[in-house]
């Protein structure tokens, strides 16, 4: 079963919940499965692996596909670091440069794809 679609208005109310510091697990939750699906949306595909632990996790960019075990291209952070760099609130090189983002593998740099517009 795919997992529920964030519909556009439960997305942006969680986003703005966050950024009005609401730090309830229910709003960061939705805002990241929400910027997770996002992304999903701007670069479809399967040769990168996007997660967030413990909220989410998403197949992303166009290129060969992995079918068993770990992904060879794997992008990891905590939920605080995704809202930051998926709105524009901190730079994709900035949170790497900082250690707040684990990428591994040649297609791991999402910064062309950052930030959304949610």
């Amino acid at each position: 079963m795919p997992p529920r679609r964030i519909e556009i208005a439960e997305g942006r109310a969680a986003l703005a919940a966050v950024a009005s510091g609401d730090g309830s697990r229910p709003s960061i939750a939705t805002a990241v499965r929400y910027l997770l699906q996002l992304l999903d949306e701007k670069a479809p595909g399967n040769s990168v692996e996007v997660r967030v632990p413990p909220f989410g996790a998403v197949q992303v960019v166009q290129g060969p596909r992995h079918t068993r075990g770990t992904p060879p291209n794997v992008v990891e952070m905590d939920a605080a670091t995704w809202i930051a760099v998926a709105t524009g609130a901190q730079s994709w090189a900035d949170a790497v440069a900082a250690g707040l983002v684990a990428a591994s593998g040649t297609r791991a740099d999402l910064a062309d794809l950052l930030p959304l517009r949610p």
